[in-house]
């Protein structure tokens, strides 16, 4: 496809085209995100929470990420496909940081994000000598979520925000093709765009950034709690709960299935 989007060109909208990304999971959410001409799709390990149901993103495995990762790129999206790598699935080696990276590669992933600072700079050289580009996340990482304290901003501070573009530098130097920044302040991810050379995609990060990614279900209304800085533009659980309830309401007064929703024989049949 002439106008797939590919890492090298996404790398290159930065300071010339806002990128707009979205974090979904599986065929039909892929296939509805490119449909709607989104840049790239994250297959986010934040699955853990939004569909299977756990409290954190850290019980998710590697075999969960690449089952998740070919079910999206079953949809031949034109936009980018980013697969998470799961937490425990490259802090102990390089050869683990590759190992994993290359299988979700085999599986469709485009390139590889992975939560981390300068601390991660040569799994993310690794990884990208191994042919696969990388995303590099900064601020709220999830896979630390309990060193941190919480899901709380971060980078509010003129010490945090310095440390945090040493972080963005140091990835850049390594050999990313662009950074999520989560959750940072405002003024914190104007900092970092404007002094990293590979776009920042924000989400909870505010405006300054070079683009912007949100969960497809915060998106269309699927979650029941979204986090502070999502934006729900429309309400696709009271829809759906709605579409479900009409059918257990016909079913249960007989009037579905009607007369287009059966089969008839070409015969009578008798016993």
């Amino acid at each position: 496809m002439s106008d797939k989007i590919t890492a090298v060109k996404l790398s290159r909208m930065k300071g010339s085209n806002r990128i707009v990304a979205v974090t979904a999971y599986d065929y039909p959410t892929a296939k509805i995100a490119d449909e709607a001409g989104v840049d790239a799709i994250l297959v986010g390990d934040s699955l853990g929470m939004v569909v299977l149901g756990l409290d954190t993103t850290l019980p998710v495995s590697l075999e969960d990420m690449v089952r998740h990762t070919a079910a999206v790129a079953r949809a031949k999206p034109r936009a980018l496909i980013v697969a998470d790598m799961p937490f425990g699935s490259y802090e102990s080696s390089l050869s683990q940081a590759v190992s994993s990276a290359i299988a979700l590669a085999k599986a469709g992933g485009e390139a590889v994000k992975l939560e981390g600072g300068s601390e991660y700079s040569d799994r993310v050289r690794a990884i990208v000598d191994a042919g696969i580009p990388v995303m590099g996340h900064l601020g709220l990482t999830p896979q630390r979520v309990h060193r941190l304290g919480g899901y709380k901003p971060q980078a509010r501070r003129a010490a945090e925000a310095r440390s945090l573009l040493l972080d963005a530098e140091a990835l850049a130097e390594a050999g990313v093709f662009s950074i999520v920044l989560e959750f940072v302040s405002e003024e914190a991810a104007d900092l970092v765009t404007r002094r990293t050379p590979v776009p920042t995609i924000c989400i909870g990060s505010g405006r300054r950034c070079d683009g912007q990614i949100l969960v497809f279900h915060d998106v269309v209304g699927l979650t029941s709690r979204p986090p502070p800085f999502a934006k729900r533009y429309a309400d696709a659980w009271s829809l759906m709960r709605g579409a479900i309830e009409a059918y257990a309401r016909e079913v249960r007064e007989g009037a579905f299935p009607s007369e287009e929703h059966v089969v008839r024989s070409k015969e009578r049949i008798q016993l």
